[in-house]
């Protein structure tokens, strides 16, 4: 039986690690699995641990207030070490970008224990942007036995790299497994409680019933690189504004990220503005309902722009790079960067024309099929076992 133990920290590493986790667990007769939190962002892990049912064995919590990313770095590798040797796993699946990412692979590599890279091989080739996940994913790659493509371009940037054939696997992402795991659990719920769902993250009971009901247009907003703040982040919101002045039938519904850089911001931004509903970071079950009932999606988040296209949900990306650029070239997402009157215009341009929108609105996701557990599983099974 092998022995799997997955580290993460964050939320978007739990969500595309659950289904792994849970796909893993329901074939015990193959593998052991042991999780470990580092909470390198504590409250924002456990939403989605605690929908998913997932429990750790170790919690590393590495987090503490106004922490810099040489904490977190020290911390966990510091902290990794007891529970590689307490644990002595088979391999250590690491899923992404986050500094936990980067650490955990580098302090099993110090224990001769083999790293599997769920989400390898993306790039902008910008070292700065997303910056620091850009060299997390870099230095991690030189630290993998088993590297986890979602993509075919992932995996060409590994070989370009110089990463051995044989230890490259374009599974897809997990990020769409987690959708429709997560999207067939509130598919069970009556609508009550769907909509429940949304007033307890702090929408009214007015604007649920436009949401659900289609009788406003909303607009998904998620923003907190930090390579956009300052201006480029003013920018940004400014053309949320003007959008809302432009529309009178379109609302903005943003959960604005605990990032004090992106609070400050926000709320001298947007605060108290007309159809525009500021609310408190979402569980992920949250997000998805508010995805799923949206018009369109704008944001610089990694995981909604592999999420979106499942949802059938046009995404433009507020960053002027993306290492996710597959659904730039499939047409079902934008870059639109941190330009006011570029973001504006292409607004516009997707609320005012049903064509252009149902070219993007496809439903057709570049990025997988939903099989992606199944085959890591699979792959870890043939080349491990014995």
């Amino acid at each position: 039986m092998l022995h799997v133990l997955f580290s993460f920290g964050t939320r978007p590493e739990a969500i595309k690690l659950a289904p792994v986790i849970r796909h893993l667990q329901e074939q015990s007769d193959r593998f052991r699995v042991s999780v470990c939190l580092t909470s390198q962002h504590r409250e924002l892990l456990r939403q989605v641990t605690e929908f998913f049912g997932i429990r750790e064995d170790v919690d590393l919590d590495v987090m503490v207030h106004n922490q810099t990313l040489e904490h977190v770095t020290a911390a966990v590798l510091m902290k990794m070490r007891g529970v590689l040797e307490d644990l002595k796993p088979d391999v250590l699946l690491v899923q992404g970008d986050t500094t936990t990412v980067f650490t955990s692979a580098l302090a099993a590599f110090y224990q001769k224990i083999r790293v599997g890279h769920v989400e390898a091989g993306l790039r902008t080739f910008d070292r700065y942007s997303p910056f620091p996940e850009e060299m997390n994913r870099s230095m991690t790659a030189a630290l993998t036995d088993f590297h986890f493509a979602p993509t075919e371009t992932a995996a060409a940037n590994l070989r370009r790299e110089g990463r051995a054939e044989d230890s490259i696997f374009v599974t897809g992402n997990t990020v769409v497994d987690a959708l429709l795991l997560g999207r067939d659990m509130l598919g069970s719920w009556d609508d009550q409680r769907r909509r429940a769902l949304l007033t307890e993250a702090g929408l009214s009971e007015d604007v649920v019933a436009r949401l659900f009901e289609g009788t406003g247009r909303f607009i998904t907003v998620t923003a907190h690189r930090r390579e956009s703040f300052g201006a480029p982040f003013d920018r940004m919101l400014q053309a949320v504004l003007e959008v809302t002045r432009r529309y009178d039938d379109v609302e903005i519904v943003y959960p604005v990220h605990p990032n004090p850089n992106v609070r400050e911001a926000v709320q001298r931004v947007l605060h108290d503005k007309p159809r525009i509903h500021l609310i408190e970071p979402v569980r992920y079950e949250q997000l998805l309902s508010l995805m799923d009932n949206s018009v369109l999606l704008l944001t610089d988040s990694g995981g909604i722009q592999e999420e979106g296209p499942s949802l059938k949900k046009p995404v433009l990306v507020m960053r002027e790079v993306t290492e996710r650029p597959e659904g730039i070239d499939a047409g079902v997402a934008r870059l639109v960067g941190t330009d006011h009157d570029r973001i504006v215009s292409t607004v516009s341009e997707l609320l005012d024309s049903e064509q252009n929108y149902a070219a993007m609105a496809t439903g057709k996701n570049p990025y997988g099929d939903g099989t992606a557990s199944r085959q890591i599983a699979d792959i870890l099974s043939a080349r491990l076992d014995g």
